[in-house]
């Protein structure tokens, strides 16, 4: 909700300084919890940045906003946790067009080692982050479930859910980007 917030914020004061408010960032943290037996994951995904005034891009996968977190770096989440890091890459081309683009969300898939409950609880998966004059949105956010980690297979996830996961199942998480600033020609 947080994240939302800063969106409604920052969108009314770009109404009295518009020289001085880019478009809209992720407006998410993209919570993930993975819960097993003996352990407990929390970690929140960074997107993309709104773009900015005077030509400026928005920056790809950060946190923007109501945040102050960083990612688990990988070898640390593996080896204390039972999962496996099968992607973890910048979402190409989700930043919407514009003269100053939108920044890129990240795209994160969780393979389970184990058998866990994961909860998600994540925003932007249906309203873009807003371009502005001119500018593109950003691409919507999306959840996830392959299950035995097979692509084809994919079902879609709702924004906010908790699941029983299988040992070898993946969750893929894919944030949104942000939106565009001024027209592109």
């Amino acid at each position: 909700m947080s994240q939302r917030v800063a969106d409604v914020c920052l969108g009314a004061l770009r109404q009295a300084a518009p020289d001085r408010v880019g478009a809209a960032s992720q407006g998410t943290m993209n919570n993930v919890l993975i819960g097993g037996a003996g352990f407990v994951y929390y970690e929140t995904i960074g997107g993309g940045q709104g773009g900015r005034p005077n030509g400026r891009a928005g920056m790809n996968g950060v946190h923007t906003g109501m945040t102050n977190t960083l990612d688990t770096p990988v070898e640390a989440l593996e080896r204390s946790y039972p999962m496996r890091v099968r992607r973890y890459a910048l979402r190409r081309e989700s930043g919407g067009a514009g003269i100053a683009p939108g920044g890129d969300g990240i795209e994160r898939e969780l393979e389970m080692l184990v058998d866990t409950t994961v909860s998600l609880v994540t925003e932007r998966r249906v309203s873009a982050p807003w371009g502005v004059d001119g500018g593109s949105n950003g691409a919507v956010g999306e959840n996830a479930l392959l299950p035995g980690g097979v692509s084809e297979q994919a079902t879609p996830l709702p924004d906010k859910c908790t699941l029983r996961v299988a040992a070898g199942d993946v969750v893929r998480l894919r944030t949104p980007g942000g939106g565009g600033c001024g027209a592109t020609r």
